[in-house]
């Protein structure tokens, strides 16, 4: 039976990405040395480091004046790193779900914390509108997709302020306008690699910018990492290279504006049948869903409906439709690698399981 994987994170790859980076586990370049046995400082791997830079810079549009690095710890650890290099007086936070609270816990270590506007009193159903962004902030900081409850920030905010965005769900699912950011961080488990690197894109010119107040440890500095050209410890070396494979059929494909559009298509299918289909609703404001996590309840007269469907569509070979335990239900992630396919297939599922009952 063919499986389609709809897991939230680790997700699913690009089949030729796994391939590829298999191929290179077993003998990276024809050394006879594997991908995971080399030295992250050995000729051959400076190439792959250099190329996903590049890569990134390119199918960003990243403007001169930021730089690029690959960081362990996941987007939890840049909840950290965040507020030590640059919260110096004050920071604004919007609270959109769960990863934003646990960035704005962490930053309330370093100084103090302006919230908003939150969506938490309604299970964090929608993003927050018509609230005002203080002025006086170091930087304003965003989640823009919410992979929990299913909303996403589809277009920039005008702010009166810098902004630092963890966009781990949604990083190069559409264009972006860099410039308009700080930082924009990345766990790369969603769109780009497998577990285990961290992208991070940095303007220059904020680094070192808490220093004036705090000391900051070595390995939490991000000075460190652009000045070592993340190279100051031993880095992810697979998810990196996994990262390259990735970021080559990104750009094979059509880059992030053909990635945007089938993030598009695939999400119409799927919310047609969600709205379509008496069995099932939507759990989030129509104007704020997320195109890459899709999540979707039994409507109120069908909740006894909610184990055998899940049991139905597992039997079908969906993967990972399970809704997470504080939203209940279902969510189908569909990242850049998710297929139409993979979406029909699930739509059709819907379909059947709905003649049945």
């Amino acid at each position: 039976m063919k499986k389609y994987n709809f897991n939230a994170g680790p997700s699913m790859l690009p089949r030729e990405v796994i391939e590829n980076t298999a191929k290179q586990i077993l003998d990276f370049n024809g050394s006879g040395l594997s991908l995971a046995e080399i030295s992250h400082r050995a000729k051959d791997f400076q190439p792959v480091v250099d190329e996903a830079v590049a890569l990134i810079k390119e199918l960003l549009n990243i403007p001169e004046g930021y730089s690029v690095i690959f960081l362990g710890g996941g987007a939890s650890l840049e909840f950290c790193m965040i507020p030590y290099n640059f919260l110096v007086k004050k920071a604004a936070y919007l609270n959109t779900g769960t990863w934003a609270k646990k960035a704005m816990k962490e930053a309330k270590l370093f100084g103090e914390v302006v919230e908003v506007a939150s969506s938490a009193d309604a299970n964090y159903t929608f993003i927050p509108k018509d609230w005002t962004c203080p002025e006086d902030v170091d930087y304003l900081h965003i989640t823009t997709n919410n992979t929990i409850y299913g909303t996403e920030i589809r277009k920039e905010l005008d702010v009166p302020v810098r902004m630092i965005a963890d966009m781990s769900s949604d990083i190069f699912s559409r264009p972006i306008d860099v410039a308009k950011y700080d930082v924009i961080y990345a766990g790369a488990q969603k769109n780009l690699a497998m577990a285990g690197v961290t992208l991070v894109i940095v303007k220059d010119e904020i680094l070192g910018k808490a220093e004036s107040v705090r000391q900051i440890p070595t390995m939490l500095n991000y000075k460190t990492h652009v000045e070592k050209g993340s190279m100051f410890n031993t880095p992810p070396v697979v998810p990196i290279y996994s990262a390259l494979e990735t970021l080559r059929w990104i750009k094979k494909n059509g880059g992030v504006e053909a990635m945007d559009k089938l993030a598009c298509q695939r999400a119409e299918i799927l919310y047609n049948e969600i709205d379509r289909n008496k069995l099932f609703k939507g759990t989030v404001a129509v104007e704020d869903r997320s195109v890459m996590n899709i999540c979707f309840v039994m409507n109120d007269e069908y909740k006894e409906l909610e184990k055998p469907f899940f049991e139905f569509a597992t039997s079908k070979g969906m993967v990972g439709i399970k809704g997470h335990r504080s939203v209940g239900g279902f969510r189908a992630s569909c990242y850049n690698a998710q297929t139409i396919e993979g979406v029909e297939a699930l739509v059709a599922c819907m379909k059947e399981f709905e003649a049945m009952n």
